[in-house]
């Protein structure tokens, strides 16, 4: 049995996107609503609020948790956030070379089942999170739709490196244009339910 447990623990893996809470390179569309100290605050704010989501869902579920992060350093992410984490740089450039970075070293070391999670996303909860692993079980992809026309959260079993091709990141075309994408390679899609993203003065409401 023990062993089994051991085997589970390198089948699935957790990736959190996040950037250190350093004040004018964080939040910057926040700025003009919070100034760029407040835009920082809540960047930390949504970090840390994730990630008690994250360790709830690791005590359900023995599962590999990775913390992937843009400014500061790994020191700087392990004094703020602590050691119960792996923390790794993002690679450079636009957020889809990003996520296919993560996830391709994650099914290269053997994973089977990877999600990627933001930290803008406050309704995002453990017991979703569990249902996004679930659904790999059946489907090729899993996405949790952002009210913006983004997502909040996106799963694979398996590397589909087309899906983070030619898409206009940072629009409310993302979606669909990878779900475009996902109908064209006759992928099996699972949604969780639609939630709203923190990432304008607007969405503070």
């Amino acid at each position: 049995m023990g062993d089994e447990q051991e085997i589970r623990v390198t089948e699935e893996r957790l990736i959190v996107f996040t950037r250190y809470p350093e004040p004018g390179k964080t939040k910057t569309r926040m700025i003009p609503a919070l100034g760029a100290e407040g835009a920082a605050r809540l960047q930390r704010q949504l970090t840390e609020d994730t990630l008690v989501q994250v360790k709830e869902l690791t005590a359900l579920s023995p599962l590999s948790v990775e913390v992937h992060f843009s400014g500061g350093t790994e020191q700087l992410m392990q004094a703020w956030l602590g050691s119960d984490f792996v923390y790794q740089p993002q690679t450079e450039g636009d957020l889809g070379t990003r996520i296919t970075s993560a996830f391709a070293a994650s099914f290269a070391a053997g994973m089977t089942r990877v999600v990627i999670i933001g930290i803008d996303c406050p309704d995002l909860k453990a017991d979703l999170m569990v249902q996004a692993f679930e659904a790999l079980e059946q489907c090729d992809v899993v996405l949790g739709p952002a009210e913006d026309g983004g997502y909040y959260l996106i799963g694979l079993k398996r590397m589909i490196d087309s899906l983070f091709v030619g898409i206009s990141w940072g629009t409310s075309q993302v979606r669909q244009q990878t779900l475009e994408i996902a109908h064209k390679l006759n992928l099996a899609i699972a949604f969780l339910p639609l939630l709203n993203d923190i990432d304008r003065p607007e969405d503070l409401k």
